[in-house]
């Protein structure tokens, strides 16, 4: 196993219990989004039914405060250490959960929910950093892989959950069930995980040293390229699900099922991962992100030819759109931690700053991109898979300059 640890550095956990650890701090971000996929619904009933599409913005402004939130967290990281820097963005999502909990308002809620992205950065992105402390290349890909396939865990069982929250005790008791989770995921990384960061590697806050970090990390195109990439794809991840709820119910009448379907179709995406973990040491990032692309752009071609152009009956258009729904999750865990282990394997002596500014500008990107893309839903899936193809197109042409 190759390691960069120093000798300052403290005893590392088992691997195991470390993949386990990320797992959770990463399982935040589905968390806070997935478990409120059934919640959309009534939330725009109650809070803004005149217009039932912004409900979506539930979604897409937790994105925003996380992109950014990831602006700082990686830059303090990098000078105060890695667990602090975790611990007080989980006090700060923990914070906004409860007045998530007891805002009576769409306007309040939209404002607790950028906060609570910020407060989620710390996990999201100094999680990252901490894997890059201790591997790198290839190897860190992998360990991301693993940590990905107990991640989808999550996505398979936050919509089931967040739906028998809201038939025993409504919408906002989900806000405390995030409360829980992150006094856990804290506490755990408070008492068994060390440092990663040795006092003597950290770097001190002065605008000078961010600078020449902000030069030495822009100034590498691979870097630049990962990025762009990384935002698109992220796009096509927050458009499907912020779109894939409505489609559900009001195009395909299934809103009641949409939990165990939406759990079908993440723990199918687990699959990409162990795929993944088997083969990124042996063919590489970027093959397997090329064709994971490659293999997805051509079914999403495929599908939207055959809504514009074959009338089939019902059951059949769910299938086919749920097969293709599956594939997206796939290319996610086929490519995102790839394509991070890309962007941070010629930046490891700035970790956090880079993690903290890749995962800013990505997540930015993507809520830029992803946002025209919700807000045209029009009843139908169109808008979702048009926009699909063309990210995944555009994806995979700028794969081209990744030699």
């Amino acid at each position: 196993m190759s390691s960069l640890s120093t000798p300052s550095t403290p005893a590392r956990l088992s691997q195991g219990e470390f993949i386990a650890l990320i797992a959770m701090l990463f399982a935040t971000i589905a968390l806070s989004i997935d478990a409120m996929l059934p919640a959309l619904p009534e939330i725009a009933e109650t809070l803004t039914p005149a217009a039932p599409n912004r409900a979506q913005l539930i979604v897409s402004t937790f994105f925003l405060g996380m992109g950014i939130g990831t602006l700082f967290v990686g830059p303090l990281s990098d000078a105060f250490g890695r667990k602090r820097v975790i611990i007080a963005g989980g006090v700060i999502y923990t914070l906004s959960a409860l007045v998530c909990y007891v805002a009576q308002s769409f306007e309040v809620l939209l404002i607790a929910r950028v906060i609570q992205g910020i407060g989620a950065a710390g996990p999201r992105a100094v999680s990252l950093a901490m894997v890059r402390d201790q591997y790198k290349g290839r190897e860190m890909a992998r360990i991301m892989s693993f940590a990905m396939m107990i991640f989808m865990l999550v996505p398979a069982v936050a919509p089931l959950m967040g739906q028998g929250i809201i038939a025993v005790a409504g919408w906002h008791a989900i806000f405390l069930v995030y409360i829980v989770f992150s006094l856990i995921t804290v506490a755990w990384l408070g008492l068994r995980q060390p440092e990663t960061l040795a006092p003597e590697a950290r770097v001190p806050l002065s605008l000078t040293t961010l600078a020449a970090s902000a030069r030495d990390l822009f100034s590498r195109r691979p870097v630049l390229v990962a990025i762009v990439i990384q935002g698109l794809t992220m796009a096509v991840m927050v458009a499907t699900i912020s779109s894939i709820q409505p489609i559900f119910e009001l195009h395909f009448a299934r809103g009641e099922t949409f939990p165990l379907w939406f759990a079908f179709m993440a723990g199918m995406a687990c699959f990409g991962s162990f795929l993944n973990s088997r083969i990124v040491m042996r063919l590489g990032m970027r093959k397997v992100i090329t064709r994971a692309f490659a293999v997805v752009l051509v079914l999403t071609l495929a599908h939207l030819a055959l809504r514009a152009t074959v009338a089939l009956p019902e059951p059949w258009t769910f299938y086919i759109f749920l097969a293709w729904a599956v594939s997206l999750f796939g290319m996610m865990t086929l490519t995102m931690g790839n394509l991070n282990a890309l962007a941070m394997e010629p930046v490891g002596h700035i970790a956090g700053f880079a993690a903290s500014m890749i995962a800013a500008a990505a997540t930015v990107l993507a809520v830029l991109v992803s946002a025209p893309i919700g807000q045209a839903f029009d009843g139908t899936p169109m808008p979702l898979i048009i926009g699909a193809a063309a990210l995944i197109a555009a994806s995979l042409g700028l794969m081209r300059l990744l030699k």
